[in-house]
């Protein structure tokens, strides 16, 4: 008999809200890190040690069922939701800061000329 794994309602709607927000396939959130990682420099033995956070807990979570999250993946999806909806709040309204606002939504997994 197989048992059904019964999932948080509230982690249910957290799920949903992560999911919706970061729109960038792990894939290229990944090769997005691995170059804001690299900056001047070569990447180390390990490049995937180097991605910067908060990009790599959110890769982390990408790789993961939803029945095998942990509280501290649910934690890091509400701070991701979190930030995103405020940087999006927070649109420039040209110009170089219009790059640098777009780059740091990119790290957290949401690329902004994706249509919803």
């Amino acid at each position: 008999m197989v048992r059904e794994q019964r999932i948080d309602p509230e982690v249910e709607v957290i799920w949903e809200d992560f999911h919706a927000e970061v729109n960038v396939p792990s894939e290229q959130l990944r090769q997005w890190l691995l170059t804001r990682g690299s900056g001047e420099e070569s990447f180390g033995p390990n490049p995937d040690l180097d991605l910067p956070q908060p990009g790599r807990h959110i890769l982390r979570v990408l790789s993961k069922r939803k029945v095998d999250l942990t509280p501290e993946d649910v934690e890091v999806m509400r701070d991701a939701i979190d930030r995103i909806r405020s940087l999006m709040d927070e649109k420039p309204r040209r110009g170089n800061a219009d790059d640098e606002w777009r780059h740091s939504l990119l790290d957290l997994g949401h690329d902004v000329l994706v249509e919803r």
